[in-house]
């Protein structure tokens, strides 16, 4: 009788822990996704000052530009355009840097902003919005240096 008590129990536990993972999953499946282009900007920066600021000091630059819960604040870096490329997703990667630069600030378009890109040339100078997805650090077993990545990016006109 004990025996069939605690299988009943814990098949009750189990069915709702199930539920509520269930649940989780469902929420945050369908949270809604930020709004990056819509929102206003919590920093202005060039691109070689922002590359600047992580290789000297990363941790000093995560606190200046990540919230609480290690969501980027929203950037609009100015900078003069290296390259501009597609990923694997056929959207756009602009990298920001000058000649002197170590590292740039490379710039993924989303599928709703890359029609914007379609127009950005070399050697413009060119600002865009987005949220830092990693920042610039130098990889000793490459020997090279890594850039400042910017996601869901899109080109802004200063008023």
């Amino acid at each position: 009788m004990k025996a069939k008590k605690i299988v009943k129990v814990g098949l009750i536990v189990f069915v709702v822990g199930a539920l509520a993972a269930g649940a989780i999953v469902i929420y945050l499946f369908n949270k809604p996704h930020r709004d990056v282009q819509n929102t206003d900007i919590d920093f202005k920066s060039n691109a070689s000052d922002l590359v600047a600021e992580y290789l000297s000091d990363p941790t000093k630059a995560n606190e200046k530009y990540l919230d609480e819960e290690g969501n980027s604040k929203i950037m609009a870096v100015t900078g003069k355009v290296h390259s501009v490329t597609k990923d694997m997703n056929n959207q756009f990667v602009v990298l920001l840097k000058e000649e002197s630069d170590k590292a740039g600030v490379s710039c993924t378009f989303s599928a709703a902003t890359n029609s914007s890109a379609e127009k950005i040339s070399v050697g413009q100078m060119i600002t865009i919005k987005g949220v830092i997805r990693s920042g610039a650090g130098y990889d000793a077993d490459l020997d090279l240096y890594e850039d400042v990545v910017i996601e869901k990016s899109d080109v802004i006109t200063e008023n």
